[in-house]
């Protein structure tokens, strides 16, 4: 197999359509039919299945889409990192951004990337902690943020910030960040939270139990938005960290405080593969996400973050 015939794979895959696959890759479409032929031959598997609403890879056939995109993503970081630059940093920088952090770090990132080391292409991809770790481990990424994680066998983390975990409730509900509210008075209320599995999901349920609380839990999502958006339609209250949820308490969309009795914290990580040479644009990223955090808690931006260390 060959480069073309792997862009062919994962293009039609992409699009549904042989024709409108022919048409991105400017050839004609009897050559994007032979190309993937000529890989099921040599496979021996189909790879897609035609179908009314058009072409659907196999099992088999996701399997490969899966493994070419990667390869052909690898070969795409190589032709830019070993392009002639002098003195300049160049690379493809795949970055993984807990949810809660997006509106603080996301912008002023690729600001500072774009402005000090233009020949670096970025991508961000944004998720909760456990899906972002299993992408490091697939490889989609090259470091991102995780919470309340140590080093594993395939992983490096480097410790980076503690943070308290806050109450949030419709503004009615007058909360305020210098007043601390007890996980049991929390509990009286109905609750919208993480999904059952989630990480931060764990956290509550583990200071419920030690709260020797009984939580009415009205709904469960997986979105951090879709709980705030619940919360402000007064469909209960929820737990969030601090930084998720700094911006709506500034424009008075909610209103929140620090839980307590217990006080619950989650600590973030900059997670890193541990096999594998580390490109020099994965290190600059790295380096500027490490100095991005840190000011925003000196700015006082993360509310009750703590940097580790300190």
């Amino acid at each position: 197999m060959d480069v073309k015939q792997l862009k062919a794979l994962v293009t039609v895959a992409e699009v549904g359509s042989v024709t409108r696959a022919a048409e991105l890759l400017h050839l004609v479409q009897p050559a994007v039919t032979r190309q993937i032929r000529t890989l099921e031959q040599e496979l021996g598997v189909p790879l897609f299945e035609r179908t009314r609403l058009g072409m659907r890879p196999t099992e088999a056939g996701s399997i490969m889409v899966d493994r070419a995109r990667r390869a052909l993503n690898e070969l795409e970081r190589a032709r830019v990192e070993v392009r002639p630059a002098p003195d300049a940093v160049t690379g493809i920088v795949n970055v993984g951004l807990l949810d809660s952090t997006t509106d603080l770090l996301a912008e002023p990132l690729v600001s500072t990337l774009t402005r000090e080391y233009p020949g670096i292409e970025l991508r961000l991809m944004t998720a909760y902690s456990g899906h972002l770790q299993r992408w490091l481990d697939d490889g989609d990424l090259d470091l991102t943020l995780l919470y309340n994680l140590d080093s594993t066998p395939s992983l490096n983390t480097r410790p980076l910030v503690r943070e308290h975990l806050w109450v949030a409730a419709p503004p009615s509900a007058g909360l305020n960040a210098d007043h601390p509210v007890p996980f049991a008075e929390v509990a009286d209320h109905p609750m919208v939270l993480p999904a059952s599995g989630h990480a931060l999901r764990a956290l509550i349920d583990a200071a419920a139990a030690r709260a020797q609380a009984d939580m009415d839990v009205v709904v469960q999502t997986n979105s951090m938005r879709v709980q705030k958006q619940l919360v402000l339609a007064e469909h209960g209250w929820t737990v969030l960290p601090g930084v998720g949820i700094a911006e709506d308490v500034a424009n008075g969309t909610l209103s929140a405080a620090p839980l307590t009795d217990p006080a619950v914290w989650r600590s973030i990580v900059l997670a890193t593969p541990r096999s594998g040479r580390t490109p020099p644009a994965v290190e600059v990223v790295a380096r500027e996400l490490v100095r991005q955090i840190s000011v925003a808690v000196h700015e006082g931006r993360w509310p009750s973050a703590q940097l580790q260390g300190e």
